[in-house]
C-alpha cells in the first residue's frame, strides 16, 4: 500500500488532472484518502473524485447517486475547504454506469486549472469584492487592494497589490471562496498572493486633466477647444 501511494505521488508531478478512485461502499473518506487530496492541492493539480463500486450500494427514489456524492463532498469540504463544490463522479466499473461521466468531468476541469484571466476581469472582480467586505486594518493601517494580475496558470497564481505586506488568513479565504465561485476553479488550489506596492494602479484609466479641461467629459471639453478657436479667429480678424 505505501508502494502504491509513492508511485501516485510521482505520477502526480507529471498529471495536470488527478482522479482519486474512492471505494463507495466504505461511505466515508479514509484518512489516507484525505491525505492524497492534500498532496493533490499542494503539487498544484487539479482534482476530481471517482466514487466507483456504486453498484455494491442500495439506490432509491429517496437516496441517490448524487445524493452520495453530496455526502463525499461534504466530508471533503469539512477537511480541505479548498476543495469545496468538488467534482464527484458515481460510477461502476463493473456494470459501466457513470463511467461515460468521468473524462468529460476530466477534461472540464483540466480546462478550468489551465485558464488565463484578462487584467481588466481580474481587477473589476477585485474591485467588486472589495466593495462587498473592505480589506480589514492591519497594523494600524486600512489595508488597499490597488490591483491585481495573473502571474501564471497551472495553478491559477495571482498577485494582488497592496498598501500592505500581507493580509489576515480570513480576509485570504475570503478573496478566495469569492474567487472561485466567481471563475468556477473548484477542485483546484487558487494561489492569492499579496505584494506591498507604492506605485499607483497601472491598469486604471488616466483621469489627470489635460490641458485645463477637465470639467464635463469629452464633448464638453470640444465644446470649450472650439469655443477657443472661434475668439482666437474673431481677434485675428480684428487685428487685420
Amino acid at each position: 500500500e505505501d508502494m502504491s501511494v509513492a508511485d501516485a505521488l510521482r505520477a502526480m508531478k507529471l498529471a495536470e488532472v488527478a482522479v482519486l478512485v474512492l471505494d463507495a461502499e466504505a461511505m466515508y473518506i479514509q484518512r489516507q484518502e484525505l491525505a492524497l487530496c492534500n498532496a493533490v492541492i499542494t503539487e498544484g493539480r487539479a482534482l476530481v473524485i471517482a466514487a466507483n463500486k456504486m453498484d455494491l450500494l442500495e439506490m432509491s427514489d429517496e437516496y441517490t447517486p448524487q445524493d452520495f456524492a453530496d455526502g463525499v463532498r461534504e466530508q471533503i469540504e469539512s477537511r480541505l475547504p479548498i476543495l469545496r463544490k468538488i467534482p464527484i463522479v458515481p460510477m461502476s466499473c463493473l456494470t459501466g454506469e457513470g463511467v461515460p461521466d468521468l473524462l468529460p468531468t476530466l477534461v472540464d476541469a483540466r480546462n478550468r486549472w489551465s485558464r488565463t484571466f484578462p487584467t481588466g476581469v481580474l481587477n473589476r472582480w477585485l474591485r467588486e469584492v472589495v466593495t462587498g467586505a473592505p480589506p480589514p486594518v492591519v497594523e494600524g493601517v486600512r489595508a488597499k487592494l490597488k490591483y491585481i494580475i495573473q502571474t501564471k496558470g497551472r495553478p491559477p497564481t495571482f498577485i494582488i497589490f497592496s498598501n500592505v505586506a500581507e493580509l489576515p488568513e480570513t480576509y485570504l479565504r475570503y478573496l478566495t471562496k469569492q474567487f472561485q465561485d466567481s471563475f468556477q476553479l473548484f477542485g483546484m488550489p487558487v494561489r492569492l498572493m499579496v505584494q506591498k506596492s507604492a506605485k499607483r494602479n497601472p491598469y486604471a484609466g488616466d483621469k489627470r486633466r489635460r490641458g485645463g479641461f477637465g470639467l464635463g467629459g469629452r464633448d464638453a471639453r470640444i465644446q470649450r477647444r472650439n469655443e477657443e478657436l472661434r475668439k482666437k479667429r474673431q481677434r485675428k480678424e480684428s487685428s487685420s
